[in-house]
């Protein structure tokens, strides 16, 4: 008998629908296969859809500040600073959590003995809940690492490294499976509200340092999240804003820092961010997720969304955005119905799972990992303030303001030397058990303090704290507090302090941007007291050292010529008090070199005019219209000096860089340069070496030059050498052709720079590309259509 084709896909249907029942009753009757590191295709073919679908999206979290739903009563949606999220799934309330404090965490399927995950924040360090309610006896705090620009700018990736072991170790041992980090975004523009989470405006620094981390974080056996995955470079609209993005740009900047880190260190899993691209969100475009990430570099873990990321379960599943989180039990039901109705082919839900299980297998919760709650929090003290100080930058120091005798009475100014801003705010937070001020630091140094100054300071902070609200929520941090006014004391302390010291503090985070007043900008108030005291130190032939404890870049210009010395120290964690007066003090010598340009002026920025996008009041669309001229990128093509550039950093001794070589002078294969260091001055010191490279302009425009290579030497004491080798590859010389879908290195004539800076070149080299070589063939995708079209994006 024929059957129509019509009847055919009806019956394979009802088959499958009965098959899901019927393999469940078959598996109550006899035991049902259990989770093995080698059976992962048994599980999947044993799972009900209904599993499938719980697997794939997460099981809530409990929103810190927000009520539990009420029993009885449908979960409403909750208003967090206007923006909507969903309800959440009352399984994040009802079971208990293993580790309070963390993010969320993955349906387990007991039947078949899959775990269930547990993922947890941040950036800077494991964001958990310090106090328990079943365990008041016992703290749980959690180490805060140095940021992430501050660790860019060690240039150290054995040092950041060892970071990630440290890191590492308290993820494993406070019992969490996946660290929500690192985040890996170019620093597009200065005002980006976390900028301090992400590494640098550069996408070699980013990517390598990401690698750096994730190996060590993923030592421990436990996994790590790289995001935000992709073009995610500001906070305004971030749920909803569609960044517009040329291939180009998005090939050689957005996407390469992720591409570095996915192949050199295979993260477990992979942050799908909230904005759209070109149109389509993130989550939900498969170019992306699937033909770049998973076939084009061959990531083997995991793609999971931002939490309340995208808008449609099903073309994020299609996408293959395989986990959906913080999960809410709608997403699951879109999913089963999905699939009964065809509209979700079973192959790829199939897939998503696949993905999911093998990582699950690799976790220590499916492997039993009896935590211990008790990671070594001083050994891992040691590291981050070690770190901190590797990665400062010393930006001026004029007639060896610095280093400052450690035996020296210093007046100390600024809110900041007393309230010191550890890290960011939002996710990038963390639970820790102190942090060191720099009043306390300089202390333990050895200085000695005006002891009035620092009384009146302490007064001052403790009444206005009483007087700031409360934050609203989670993503709400009070306005910092206006600078102490000093002007009826500064001649006294001028008088009876050796030197002086100002701090300049500045915070950010998760869900708004910074401004361009009083943030980028320094406060009338700060411009004052840096006034009144250089003022009055200088009146007596005493130094002022300013010192910059911040998140992101500000404008220096216009007021360092006043002041001696500055000192970038960035947010430097839990230790950073000590890690700055180890610099100051010359007990470390500062090798720190910046990974992000400081500009003269905000109008200077080449995304000044379109940031964050249109229109202004509130932005639905961002254009990048400055394509791959970024950073110093744009400053070297533009001929525009910045204040201070980027790989930019000072040294309490100095260095010399000379006879850089190449190995051929014609290029087959790839090519050695060499280069040695000395230490020219009279202290041991590190000295950064960085290698760009400008390449023939063929067939179209390329930058100036580009960083395509860097390494950090050892400690040299005065007189001694190191010789630095790096090797030229195929790809360093390549541009991506948009037309031609296509990574090009083009025939010509190549020079090699090596410096300390984009801008300080000590040596230059060349050699010749005989022919052009297609280094790599890669899919149409991402086309931004309109943007094309509008605008003829670069």
């Amino acid at each position: 008998m024929r059957i129509s084709s019509k009847l055919k896909v009806a019956f394979v249907l009802m088959c499958a629908a009965g098959s899901f029942k019927l393999t469940a009753q078959a598996q109550t009757k006899q035991q049902a296969p259990q989770l093995r590191a080698n059976n992962v295709k048994q599980i999947i073919a044993a799972m009900t859809l209904e599993e499938k679908s719980k697997l794939v999206v997460g099981m809530g979290f409990k929103m810190p500040g927000m009520p539990p739903p009420v029993k009885g009563k449908k979960p409403e949606a909750i208003d967090i600073g206007g923006f909507k999220l969903p309800p959440s799934d009352p399984d994040a309330y009802n079971i208990p959590e293993k580790v309070p404090g963390a993010a969320g965490r993955t349906h387990s399927i007991a039947r078949l003995g899959i775990p269930s995950m547990t993922v947890s924040d941040g950036p800077a360090g494991l964001r958990i809940e310090p106090i328990r309610n079943n365990d008041k006896s016992k703290t749980y705090y959690a180490t805060a690492f140095p940021v992430a620009t501050l660790l860019a700018s060690t240039w150290d990736t054995e040092l950041v490294n060892r970071v990630g072991v440290a890191f590492g170790n308290e993820v494993r041992e406070y019992g969490v499976d996946i660290l929500l980090a690192p985040g890996l975004n170019i620093h597009r523009n200065p005002l980006g509200g976390r900028n301090f989470e992400y590494y640098s405006e550069d996408p070699l620094v980013a990517g390598n340092m990401t690698a750096a981390i994730v190996r060590g974080v993923q030592s421990n056996g436990v996994g790590t999240s790289i995001k935000h995955y992709a073009a995610n470079n500001q906070e305004t609209n971030r749920n909803s804003i569609n960044t517009i993005v040329s291939e180009r740009a998005m090939r050689e900047l957005y996407l390469r820092g992720f591409e570095i880190a996915v192949k050199k260190s295979q993260p477990w899993t992979v942050m799908s961010s909230y904005n759209k691209l070109n149109g389509t969100f993130t989550s939900q475009r498969r170019d992306l997720l699937t033909t770049i990430l998973k076939k084009e570099w061959g990531f083997k873990g995991f793609v999971m969304t931002d939490w309340f990321g995208g808008v449609d379960p099903v073309a994020q599943m299609k996408a293959g955005n395989d986990l959906i989180m913080p999960g809410s039990p709608s997403q699951s039901e879109a999913i089963v119905a999905a699939v009964k109705n065809g509209t979700l082919s079973i192959v790829q839900l199939n897939a998503n799972v696949e993905r999911i299980l093998n990582i699950v297998i690799k976790s220590p919760s499916f492997t039993k990992y009896k935590y211990s709650d008790k990671p070594d929090l001083t050994a891992h003290a040691k590291v981050a303030r070690e770190a901190a100080a590797q990665g400062m930058v010393l930006l001026k120091n004029d007639d060896h303001a610095l280093p400052l005798a450690s035996a020296k009475r210093v007046a100390v100014f600024g809110n900041t030397s007393y309230d010191i801003i550890a890290g960011g705010t939002g996710s990038g937070d963390v639970n820790k058990a102190y942090t060191i001020s720099l009043m306390q630091g300089l202390e333990n140094a050895g200085y000695k303090l005006q002891e009035k100054l620092s009384k009146n300071y302490a007064a001052y902070l403790a009444d206005m704290k009483l007087k700031q609200p409360k934050p609203k929520n989670f993503f709400d941090h009070p306005a910092p507090i206006p600078e102490m006014d000093i002007n009826g004391i500064v001649a006294d302390e001028a008088n009876g302090a050796d030197a002086a010291l100002i701090t300049i503090g500045r915070n950010a985070g998760e869900g708004a941007d910074r401004k361009l007043e009083n943030d980028y900008y320094l406060s009338d108030a700060e411009k004052g007291l840096i006034k009144s005291i250089a003022d009055a130190f200088h009146a007596k032939g005493k130094k002022v050292i300013v010192v910059l404890n911040i998140g992101g870049v500000i404008e220096v210009a216009s007021w360092r010529d006043e002041v001696d010395g500055i000192l970038l120290a960035w947010q430097p964690g839990l230790e950073a008090g000590n890690a700055i007066a180890d610099v100051l003090s010359g007990k470390v010598n500062p090798s720190g070199k910046l990974a992000t340009t400081f500009p003269v002026d905000y109008k200077d920025v080449p995304s000044a005019n379109n940031f964050p996008g249109t229109p202004a009041d509130k932005p639905e669309q961002v254009i990048y219209e400055e394509g791959i001229y970024v950073g110093y990128r744009y400053y070297d093509a533009a001929k525009i000096k910045p204040a201070y550039e980027f790989g930019y950093g000072l040294s309490y001794t100095s260095f010399k860089l000379s006879n850089l070589k190449l190995s051929s002078t014609n290029f087959a294969g790839s090519i050695t340069a060499t280069v040695t260091v000395k230490n020219t001055g009279d202290i041991a010191g590190k000295e950064v070496v960085q290698l760009y490279l400008s390449a023939p302009k063929k067939d179209m425009d390329k930058p100036e030059d580009e960083l395509k290579a860097f390494g950090k030497t050892h400690l040299l004491t005065p007189g001694q050498s190191q010789t630095l080798s790096f090797v030229i590859k195929p790809a360093d010389l390549a541009s991506f052709y948009t037309n031609r879908q296509a990574w090009i290195a083009d025939a010509g004539k190549y020079e090699v720079k090596a410096g300390s800076s984009s801008r300080m070149i000590a040596e230059t080299a060349s050699f010749n590309l005989a022919k052009d070589i297609t280094v790599e063939k890669v899919n149409k995708a991402l086309v931004p259509l309109q943007a094309i079209n509008e605008l003829k994006l670069k």
